[in-house]
Formats: C-alpha cells, structure tokens, sequence
C-alpha cells in the first residue's frame, strides 16, 4: 500500500500598527514590562466598545494583492466564542465567513484565505508557582492566513513558511520573527492511501507549538511516519490536536479536535461591516502602487543577473545585502564579470567574515529569523569594494590576492584599498624579468620535479606552479606562471 501525504498550513503573524486591533493601547512586542499595555477595551471590561484599527486592514488587504488573492467587498467580523484564561472577553474577534481575502498564491502553494483577528493574552506557567496572564499582547492585530491542503512534503512547507516571512517583511506588515513568536505556524497533517489510483483520504491531525521553521518541518515529518506506521499495522488515526516535544522530538496528544460549529461564530454586534470598495484607501488599484519589489521578482531579476540561487536567496531575505549588491551592480553592464564577483565576494568571502566577528555574532545565512536590517556599509563601504574589484577586473591583483585585500580593508575601512594594497605587495608582478627569475630557480631546484613531469606526472607542474605563487606572494597570474614554466622547462632539456 502507497501513503501520499496531505499538509495544509495555517500561519499568524502580528502586524506592525501603532495600537492595538481594536483600542488604542499600544502595540509593543519588546515592552517587558507584564500587563503595561492594557486599558479596558483590550480587558473587555463591560460597556466598553471595540473600533477598527485601519492599518491593520491596510496590512492584510496589501497582503492579499501581492498574494493576487480576491479582496473582498463586503467583510465583517465575527465572534470565536470559546473560555481560556488568556481569552478576556470570553471570545476572540475573528472572520469566519466573510474574509478580507480569498484565493493566491506564494511559492507554488495555493492559498485559501487571509483573515484579520486580535491575538490573545500570553500564559506564563512557572513550575511552583502556577501560570499567570500578561495582557500586553490581548488585542494585538492578528493575520492569518490558510493555504490549500495541497503541500505534499515537511521541506515544501519549510520553503513556503518562510518565502511568506520574506513577503510580510518586504511588505513592512510584520516582523515575523518567530523567536519572538510574532509569526507562529500550524500544520494540518494527513495521510492517504493509495490503492491503485483510488485515493482513500485520511484523517487530519493539527499540529501546534511549532516555533520554528525547523521544528515544524520535523514535526510534519514526525507526523507523517506516525500515521503512515498506524496505518500499516491497522490502526486508526485519530482526528485531534497533538503537541510538539522538542526533547522527544514527536508529537503528543493534547485535545479532540474543534469544528467551527464549536465555536459559534456569529458576527459582532459591536463592529460595523465594511464595505471595501467604497473606500479609496483600500481600493485594489491604490493598495497596488503601494507594493514594493516582491521577494520572488528579486530573486528572479537576480537569477538573470547570472546569480547562483542561494546568493541571489541571501540578498533576496536580507534586503539591506541585497540593496548593498544592486548598488555595486549598477556600475557594472549586465553580463559583466564584475557582478558575478560582486555577488561571490559578498554572499562567501564577505558574510564568513561577518559571521566570525564581533559585530555579528551568528551566521545570518542558517539564522532563521536573521537580522533583516543588517548593513553590509558597516563591515566595507560599497566604494571601497568596488574598487577591489576594479583592480582585479583590470588585471592589477589576482583572485588570490583580492580576497586578501578584501580582508585587509575589512579591518582597515578607513584606508583606500590600494593604498593597502601597495603597502602589503598584493599588485600583481608584471615585471618579466623578476618572474623569470622566480621561475628559473625553481627549475634549477626542483630537478626531480621537472623530471616527474618530463615523465608525464602532470600534477609535478601544480606543485611548481604553487611554490612560484608563493615565492611570488600570490601577485601573479597563475596561468602566466603556469606557462613561463613550461617553457622554461623546455628550455633547459
């Protein structure tokens, strides 16, 4: 029997407003200070009344456009009724049937809908001491968004959770920073058999407390040889909501899982509906002047550019670096050479530096919530790079001694690059003569060696082709090198 995995997604993400979805208490991620952002609405003290925060609708519907889902016309907001301590009101303000978006698609995955709620309280549960409530974040604006059930693989969830990061980044909705637990991700897991080509669908499991991309790629795996082993031994998957253990590394059981029909939406008699069209701010056309360059047309105008797909994926999620490199690009023709360096200095040479020194202290290239507002200016200046590359393109230094240069100006970023390059000798060796001596005493003293190779031994002429380079400190053409020594050992037969 054949079991075919089923993964549907369903991500939040807080969004970046100045207040709350619907008060004016202020929305921080970073106040530290428990229950300091509260006032009565957010508290659901009685008699109090919920307003629209615009932005965050602004933020969801510029969403939606860039996703090239359907905006809605008529949208309203319901009541998820359902009891949690963390839960003020006793229910959550949500969407059910009337989402801001409906339809789109990122990274290949079809999504079925983006929706705008208030997030709920934190709990704190403290062995000993029981489990406490801060309210900071009671009411914070709240997207989700639901993709299709049609991810058939943990890595395709893995790519897709994280191009929307990117996406809500670019669009400046969310920090999406998952560490922070500002984007959070659950799974819906199942696993069909395959008999024949009759597909017999399975039961859905949810998973949740995936607080990382990696995580929740383990966990769908976990999932999916959990249910496919239940299965080959005649057992029944049960429909239900299980738990991460990252100590264990499995899922747990947690609850049976709820129907909407649990949760007894009806729309809130408090909110007005909204009719979207008529309001020009929220207008499809206006909302589409107002999106930037989208990860996947960067990463695509990089991959013309010649890129190799991961360095084009770099400066695609670190959009600073990827800033940093178009400026050095568009000095260059397209085609050059120089931009393949440009490209190959910044994503390897440059971000290994970066990563071991001081000023940063983890590689942003494995980071999952890497620091999207890296500045590549504070490490070398984009002048000072381009004028290493200018020297190597003009046949002044060599590839060897470019990126001893390139390292030398990352700590001296003050002096100009070929005032360092003078100084340590890195400008390549012109001068026939002094070459010519290099490589006359290296055949005069590696007689052995000159006879390997007269012996067809090709690997004897590297090794006579490394030791000029470094008698020569690396400031010469390896294949100039490689050929004056050819003929100087066809001189001396």
């Amino acid at each position: 029997m054949t079991y075919v995995p089923t993964i549907g997604l369903e991500i939040h993400a807080e969004l970046k407003t100045r207040t709350k979805m619907f008060c004016d208490s202020k929305n921080d991620p970073d106040e530290e200070k428990p229950n300091a952002n509260v006032c009565p609405v957010c508290l659901a003290h009685p008699g109090t009344l919920p307003v629209i925060n615009r932005e965050a609708v602004r933020h969801v519907l510029r969403v939606g456009v860039a996703l090239g889902g359907t905006l809605a016309d008529y949208t309203e907001f319901d009541r998820k009724n359902y009891f949690y301590p963390d839960l003020p009101k006793g229910y959550q303000i949500s969407q059910y049937e009337h989402p801001l978006v409906s339809g789109g698609s990122l990274a290949g995955v079809s999504i079925t809908r983006v929706h705008l709620e208030e997030d709920t309280a934190s709990s704190m549960h403290e062995e000993g001491s029981g489990t406490t409530i801060d309210y900071n974040r009671a009411g914070v604006p709240l997207m989700e968004l639901v993709s299709e059930p049609v991810i058939k693989s943990a890595e395709e969830a893995g790519r897709f959770a994280r191009e929307l990061q990117t996406l809500l980044r670019y669009l400046n909705a969310s920090d999406a920073n998952m560490e922070k637990g500002e984007m959070r991700v659950e799974a819906n897991i199942s696993v069909s058999k395959l008999d024949g080509k009759k597909k017999v669908l399975g039961t859905k499991v949810e998973v949740k407390n995936l607080n990382s991309f990696r995580t929740m790629e383990r966990a769908i795996a976990h999932e999916i040889q959990r249910q496919t082993e239940l299965l080959e031994s005649g057992g029944r998957v049960t429909q239900e909501t299980r738990g991460w253990d990252e100590g264990k590394q499995s899922t747990f059981s947690q609850r049976i899982k709820e129907e909407s029909a649990d949760y007894r939406y009806f729309p809130d008699p408090d909110l007005p509906s909204l009719r979207l069209s008529e309001l020009e701010d929220f207008q499809h056309q206006t909302l589409a002047k107002s999106i930037p360059e989208l990860p996947a047309e960067r990463r695509e105008r990089y991959l013309k550019l010649g890129l190799q797909a991961d360095d084009a994926d770099l400066f695609v999620k670190v959009p600073l670096l990827g800033a940093y490199f178009d400026g050095i690009a568009s000095s260059y023709p397209v085609g050059s050479q120089a931009i393949t360096l440009a490209s190959n200095y910044l994503a390897n040479d440059l971000m290994k530096m970066i990563s071991s020194s001081a000023k940063a202290t983890k590689d942003r290239r494995d980071s999952e919530d890497r620091d999207s507002e890296f500045n590549p200016e504070t490490i070398i200046s984009a002048r000072n790079l381009e004028k290493i590359i200018n020297l190597q393109m003009a046949g002044k230094i060599s590839s060897r001694t470019a990126k001893d240069l390139l390292a030398a100006s990352v700590e001296d970023p003050e002096k100009d690059p070929e005032d360092i390059a003078t100084e340590k000798g890195l400008f390549q060796v012109t001068d026939a003569a002094s070459i010519g001596k290099v490589v006359e005493e290296l055949v005069r003293t590696h007689e052995d060696v000159v006879k390997d190779f007269r012996g067809g031994k090709t690997a004897a002429l590297q090794f006579l082709v490394g030791q000029g380079m470094k008698a020569l400190k690396g400031a010469v053409d390896p294949t100039t090198l490689r050929v004056l020594i050819e003929e100087e050992i066809a001189k001396s037969r």
